[in-house]
């Protein structure tokens, strides 16, 4: 480099921000994923991979590895996939481009060949963001292996950014210079071929003839390739809503504007249907909605996710603290044990390798949104389903009606099997991520060991992740004290006049839960992929579940907002 040559960073028209990690994998505006944040990320990502062995789970020369990537099809992916396969490339390995595939597929299409991969893909968060998602030789990234990515995407960026100007592939913009754009490979059907024969060596034939499927396909990355996989199984499937258009669909918040809109597509089909399916943006989410009659009934993914564990016969689950809390009634019942997690695909992971642990051997998992993870090899009739412990939409869509014909009846009567409790989830987007973890971490004990907080009349109970009692403290201790205070700051926000009770409890393992007296819950957590606050309303009549998050999330002034500018003022005092 010559004397007072500039650098990169010298020549920048703008502030790089560097990618952060958040509930699962890495996302941000489409105008911060810069080409050379996403080629940092990604030469960051294989170094840590190869440092680790992450990278290939047999011992391979760098030439011998080719890594699959694949992506959605929202409008920035394939630049973002031409900028993942360049930096791959640059890093000595082969790119085995899987085309615009369903996360799932991409994801087990790698397992089975042992390498590491990468995805492109914002799921179901809108067409202004995006991300990537990277996964190791052996499963997804773990919460354990980001402090190491973080360090190594840190090194590269640090390198890119002080190289003079004029020799960086990277113009003052971040993106590459115009010569220098990679093309994408050829695709290859591959991965996608895998995890078409996945489910149909399993399910093919006639094991659901008589199903009427409506399947809903906007810009869902596997609207073409899950109706296949359905009609090869004998479901009489039709398909509709396609869209050219990039949309955003949240399985976890399907408001009733959504069901309406199902419902008229339901209505213009020639014949009756018997069911609504469809799937998140990277299809790794399944959306199931029951056809009776002209009525229209949402399966949560948390109870869906039970009855395919049912179905499925398992004997240990993992599932998040956001789903819904009859699960533990539900499963106890059918001999499954369940372990409550954090909020996201790599905690329960870990959670499920826990349970593998302890000596499970029919270990799955789910999220609230439906995602199902399979943990362990699941034999099923003459046929056994591998482990493929990543999101996957596939499984649970044929599971529940396989389980719907075994028992005899209708999706909609499936719901029927649970005792009465009814959850919505809504969000205010655009709120800030600060703000957010701010009204978390107001809540939050001083105990780190502390995860749930139970309050008699003489006191309160603190009590650790597994329910186990910590200590107990009177109301006039200094703790006492404090959270009485806190519990006056809530009971000013879910008052009386809206219908709600006292707090009788609260848990803090993932955002911050709070269950009333009357067995009501009210669960607010900020997204850790995008500036959103969530809440999730839990009631025994599915229209008070509805009005709490409604009331949660109006505008200016909804339950959510009154909160936010409560701990605000509290911690400003």
């Amino acid at each position: 480099m010559m004397a007072n040559e500039p650098t990169l960073r010298d020549v920048l028209d703008h502030d790089p921000k560097p990618l952060r990690f958040g509930t699962s994998g890495v996302r941000a505006k489409v105008e911060e994923l810069t080409d050379i944040e996403v080629y940092c990320l990604t030469r960051g990502t294989l170094e840590y991979f190869a440092e680790t062995g992450k990278l290939a789970c047999e011992p391979k020369r760098p030439e011998q590895v080719a890594i699959p990537l694949a992506g959605d099809l929202r409008p920035s992916t394939e630049r973002l996939l031409k900028t993942t396969a360049r930096a791959i490339t640059d890093a000595g390995y082969g790119v085995d481009y899987c085309g615009l595939i369903p996360t799932p597929a991409l994801t087990y299409y790698a397992l089975q060949k042992g390498v590491a991969s990468f995805i492109i893909t914002g799921s179901h968060i809108p067409a202004d963001r995006n991300g990537q998602k990277a996964n190791r030789c052996d499963g997804e990234v773990l919460k354990s292996d980001e402090q190491g990515i973080v360090a190594a995407v840190e090194k590269l960026r640090s390198q890119e950014y002080s190289r003079p100007a004029s020799a960086s592939p990277f113009g003052p913009d971040g993106m590459f210079k115009e010569a220098l754009v990679p093309p994408l490979p050829k695709v290859n059907p591959a991965a996608e071929e895998c995890y078409r024969r996945r489910y149909q060596q399993v399910f093919a034939g006639e094991s659901l003839k008589g199903w009427r499927v409506l399947f809903f396909q906007y810009s869902a990355v596997g609207r073409d390739l899950i109706p296949q996989i359905l009609a090869s199984t004998g479901a009489d499937v039709q398909c509709a809503g396609r869209s050219d258009q990039f949309i955003p669909l949240d399985t976890e918040a399907i408001s009733d504007s959504h069901l309406e809109m199902l419902r008229d597509l339901v209505t213009r089909q020639d014949h009756r249907m018997d069911v609504v399916l469809s799937t998140d943006g990277d299809s790794d989410r399944p959306l199931v909605v029951a056809v009776d009659g002209s009525e229209l009934h949402f399966l949560p993914g948390d109870l869906l996710g039970a009855l395919v564990a049912d179905y499925l016969h398992a004997d240990a689950v993992a599932v998040p603290i956001s789903a819904n809390p009859i699960l533990e009634e539900f499963l106890e019942r059918h001999g499954i044990s369940i372990l409550r997690t954090r909020i996201g695909s790599p905690y329960v992971i870990e959670a499920m390798h826990r349970l593998l642990d302890q000596g499970y051997r029919r270990v799955m998992a789910w999220e609230a949104n439906g995602g199902f993870l399979l943990g362990s090899n699941i034999s099923l009739g003459e046929h056994v389903i591998q482990a493929l412990p990543t999101r996957d939409s596939v499984l649970p869509i044929l599971c529940v009606l396989a389980a719907a014909r075994e028992r005899g009846l209708s999706v909609a009567e499936m719901l029927e099997l649970f005792p009465p409790c009814y959850g919505r989830s809504d969000l205010i987007d655009e709120f800030p991520q600060e703000l957010g973890k701010r009204i978390v971490g107001f809540f939050l004990p001083r105990d780190p060991e502390v995860k749930e907080l139970r309050f008699e009349s003489d006191g309160m109970v603190l009590l650790d992740s597994e329910g186990h009692e910590i200590k107990r403290c009177e109301w006039d201790s200094d703790i006492g004290r404090e959270w009485k205070r806190k519990l006056d700051l809530l009971g000013q926000v879910f008052a009386v006049d809206n219908g709600f009770t006292r707090v009788s409890r609260i848990n803090v393992l993932d955002g911050v839960r709070c269950y009333f007296a009357n067995g009501e819950i009210a669960h607010i957590r900020p997204s850790g992929n995008a500036p959103q606050l969530r809440i999730y309303a839990f009631a025994d009549m599915r229209d008070r579940a509805k009005e709490i998050a409604e009331m949660a999330v109006r505008e200016p002034d909804g339950l959510l907002r009154r909160l936010a500018s409560f701990v605000e003022a509290e911690l400003g005092a």
